[in-house]
């Protein structure tokens, strides 16, 4: 199990030992806190919406492109068959469905 301090201790637990050998002799305890060395802007914070944004985007547009490509290919196969079925007539109307070529 790892050890996490609860919010807002700004140093880490000071052994009891160490605290009271410096209560005893006077000497001063001095605590190292690291500081966090990042300046400007945290990248990961914008990349990773950006990334999220571009694959469903991307994702989106694909979609757009099956769709379109699936109409184009009903398109196609109805032509074909109208075109291989020729006049269709009911009680004397004829209907031609495709152009003879």
């Amino acid at each position: 199990m790892s050890h996490r301090d609860p919010p807002g201790i700004l140093a880490p637990h000071i052994p009891a030992d160490a605290y009271r050998r410096a209560e005893a002799t006077g000497a001063p305890v001095v605590i190292v806190v690291p500081g966090s060395t990042h300046h400007g802007i945290p990248w990961r914070r914008i990349l990773i919406p950006l990334a999220v944004a571009a694959a469903a985007s991307l994702g989106t547009w694909g979609l757009v492109v099956a769709l379109c490509a699936l109409l184009d290919a009903a398109a196609h196969a109805a032509a074909v068959i109208a075109g291989a079925a020729g006049p269709i007539g009911v009680g004397g109307i004829t209907l031609r469905l495709a152009r003879s070529k």
